[in-house]
């Protein structure tokens, strides 16, 4: 997708309320990564107010098999930044009547109801609290229904529904693309596309990759040696981020990070939700009530990040800032809103919007560094962008 054929673009940044000299200052620090030598390739897009107001790619990734210059067309793999995409179509099923958050997951799917999961609520999966956080889905068997329910029958709790956060890397939005697939006799994929992708006005977001892109998706590599997850992190392993390399692998949509898009779609499918739920062209994608309950932190003081123990500040199936100091660590600039929300994903991308400015952000690089080079990195890209609202 070249910038031109985008049809909401501002025609100046000003025009929504972003500056221009601070914009072209985004620009240079991600394209000094590459410049450097530190990443292959990024992209970054900023918008506001429905529109795009600037999208800008850097480097060179290997596409379709050769490496070529990364452009505004180049797709990435956006990992876990999928998990907001997927949660939004989620929070459809509420405004619609369809869902309930203090439903049984049982109730819903029956096949989940064994070895004690019964009482895991709807809202308990979603916050990543009921407590099958590693429950195994080969990748082999992902695009098998039969085999995904097997595996929802099987699977064991971990602890107690409810009494601690620990990350579900996959098995979370398993459940709630199958919930998906329930409530509205729909694939999942197919759902996301029709009830939100396509109404917000986005172009080059997919959940399930259409083969014929695949010439277009940059392929991920490891820049520093890969190190093997800690901290509950156990699925997100070297090798499972290589696999998306694979075509077979992109096409499946996995809901919990298997998407692929560009900076830009990334930062258009936000808008409708940090806009009272309009899209830039006044589609109504949402209710704002709807966006307002489903961005409302619901995990308290006990649900803390294993590893660093700041709490986590869970809404549903999203990251909300919050209004301490661990905004930054929850992946948001130090200038956001506390109600600025979403989702980033494995290797540094970057994907939130704040419904205080109407602004939203994306960041996608194909290049995996170590976890404090992308936490540096992000942070300064989120400072920088929202420096540029005036």
């Amino acid at each position: 997708m070249a910038e031109a054929a985008i049809s909401n673009v501002a025609t100046r940044p000003e025009d929504v309320g972003i500056d221009g000299g601070k914009l072209e200052q985004l620009f240079k620090r991600v394209e000094r990564d590459v410049a450097e030598g530190l990443l292959p390739s990024a992209q970054v897009a900023i918008a506001r107010h429905g529109r795009l107001a600037g999208f800008r790619t850097f480097g060179r990734a290997v596409q379709g098999g050769q490496e070529q210059t990364a452009t505004n067309e180049t797709l990435y793999m956006i990992y876990s930044a999928t998990k907001g995409i997927v949660g939004a179509a989620v929070w459809t099923l509420f405004e619609d009547g369809l869902l309930r958050l203090d439903e049984k997951v049982s109730e819903i799917i029956p096949e989940f109801g064994t070895n004690d999961k019964e009482r895991i609520t709807v809202e308990q999966t979603m916050l990543h609290i009921g407590g099958f956080p590693m429950a195994p889905f080969r990748a082999e068997d992902w695009d098998d229904r039969e085999r995904r329910l097997q595996r929802f029958s099987q699977w064991r709790l971990n602890w107690e529904p409810g009494s601690q956060f620990q990350y579900h890397a996959t098995a979370a939005h398993w459940v709630m693309a199958e919930i998906i697939e329930r409530r509205t006799g729909k694939d999942f994929r197919e759902y996301v596309r029709e009830r939100m992708i396509r109404p917000a006005g986005v172009t080059d977001l997919y959940v399930g990759l259409p083969e014929e892109m695949n010439s277009r998706v940059a392929e991920v590599v490891y820049v520093t040696p890969p190190i093997a997850p800690e901290g509950g992190f156990g699925e997100v392993t070297p090798d499972a981020v290589l696999n998306f390399n694979k075509p077979e692998i992109r096409k499946i949509g996995v809901p919990g990070g298997g998407a692929a898009a560009t900076a830009a779609g990334i930062a258009l499918f936000y808008q409708p939700l940090v806009n009272g739920g309009l899209a830039g062209d006044g589609t109504r994608v949402m209710q704002q009530e709807t966006i307002e309950m489903a961005t409302t932190p619901r995990t308290t003081d006990i649900h803390v990040e294993p590893l660093l123990r700041y709490p986590v500040n869970r809404a549903l199936a999203v990251v909300v800032a919050g209004d301490d100091e661990h905004r930054e660590q929850r992946g948001f600039s130090i200038d956001a809103s506390p109600r600025a929300f979403g989702h980033r994903g494995a290797g540094g991308q970057i994907a939130w919007g704040d419904p205080e400015t109407g602004f939203s952000i994306g960041y996608c690089t194909n290049g995996f560094r170590s976890v404090e080079d992308v936490y540096n990195r992000n942070r300064e890209i989120s400072k920088l962008a929202t420096d540029c609202l005036i």
